[in-house]
């Protein structure tokens, strides 16, 4: 009596047990896809999207900051944190973007690897518009070491890396010695001049027939009623 009893009552056991379990998953966070966004994304800057309110910092890269000035293969100043964020908009288009990941930096970001129809950090990598951020990742550096070799985007011509850039270094500009300070004329007619470490330094060149001239420094400038160029 006693040992089917016990046998009749297991299938009655059993299914408390299930039910149990069930009731202790159901309350079990799900890891599956943690961290996963996707859809159609705005372009922050190089290295960080935004899809559905979810703003996203590429993993492995450090892309030039928005502001971020490099110089080309002739020493010419250039925008290249814009041009790195233009080429991170073309490359995605109009495509819904994937994008993986399970942690986040300190500004709330998720860090994560993301593809339309390539994987994008891998691409600005290896286009040249974002360097492999070794700090935190060595994923990408083959990729780099190829964009380096073939001198595309930055690596065509002289820059600062984005972290150092960041903490405010900025490249060394070649000084005219016979220039020091450069007083150039506007169309407008306004008078401007430029230092060596202003955007238009290189590329500004000296009319003397126009009243344009050279200074010795700032100061000298100043005197003279000309305003120092605002980049």
């Amino acid at each position: 009596m006693t040992s089917n009893s016990a046998l009749k009552s297991l299938p009655i056991a059993s299914s408390s047990i299930v039910l149990c379990l069930l009731a202790f998953l159901s309350f079990m966070p799900i890891n599956a896809n943690a961290g996963g966004v996707n859809g159609k994304a705005s372009v922050i800057d190089g290295d960080t999207l935004e899809i559905r309110g979810e703003r996203i910092r590429l993993h492995g890269i450090d892309a030039p900051e928005s502001s971020q000035l490099c110089e080309d293969v002739n020493g010419r100043t250039w925008a290249c944190g814009q041009r790195a964020t233009e080429a991170l908009r073309a490359i995605i288009g109009t495509q819904d973007v994937l994008c993986s990941g399970s942690s986040k930096d300190r500004y709330g970001r998720l860090i994560a690897v993301c593809e339309a129809e390539v994987v994008l950090n891998e691409f600005m990598v290896r286009s040249g518009w974002a360097l492999a951020y070794r700090t935190y990742s060595l994923d990408y550096v083959h990729q780099e070491q190829l964009a380096s070799n073939n001198k595309v985007g930055i690596w065509a011509g002289q820059f600062v890396s984005p972290w150092e850039w960041r903490r405010g270094v900025r490249l060394a500009k070649t000084v005219n010695s016979d220039c020091p300070v450069k007083g150039n004329i506007a169309k407008s007619g306004e008078r401007i001049y430029h230092v060596p470490t202003g955007m238009y330094y290189s590329r500004t060149k000296i009319d003397l027939s126009k009243g344009e001239r050279c200074f010795s420094d700032e100061t000298e400038a100043i005197q003279a009623g000309w305003r120092k160029s605002r980049r």
